[in-house]
């Protein structure tokens, strides 16, 4: 599990797309950014907030009329991470997120000792969270479309 960001070279499950066109995506595009589905699961009760026909298997597009709600739901997020201040705070958090216990579990494999440095990995959510509104407001900037596909 992966609390970033990365390229098409180390593809694993949700791509964020921002080259297609209205009716179609450049899947697995160079332009594209791609995140763990464990990662992902923790925002996309975003994405579901914001357009009603988000599905995970299918690519779901974020045109003008719905990135702009997108954006606002991932802001609200943010703040919401903002407020944890202890550990305990960070797992009921999580612990309310669908598919949020699968992402505690990948935790406990991937670093058994992660309460005690949770600060960081609180962070690396946030900074996760900060380069999705950086990417929305991209799109915004240049009016491309963001496509969400889930592998």
């Amino acid at each position: 599990m992966r609390l970033e960001f990365f390229g098409i070279e180390n593809l694993n499950f949700v791509e964020f797309n921002i080259t297609g066109d209205d009716l179609n995506c450049n899947r697995l595009n160079e332009e594209s950014y791609f995140l763990s589905s464990e990662i992902f699961n923790l925002y996309a009760h975003c994405f579901e907030k914001s357009n009603e026909l988000y599905e995970y298997f299918e690519p779901t597009k974020y045109n003008s009329r719905k990135i702009i709600v997108l954006r606002n739901e991932l802001t609200v997020n943010l703040e919401k991470l903002s407020r944890i201040k202890s550990v305990d705070e960070l797992v009921k958090y999580i612990d309310n997120v669908f598919l949020g216990k699968n992402f505690l579990a990948e935790l406990d494999r991937a670093d058994s000792l992660w309460k005690e440095n949770w600060e960081s990995y609180i962070l690396k959510l946030k900074e996760i969270n900060k380069e999705m509104i950086t990417i929305i407001d991209r799109c915004i900037d240049e009016s491309r479309i963001l496509w969400v596909i889930g592998y």
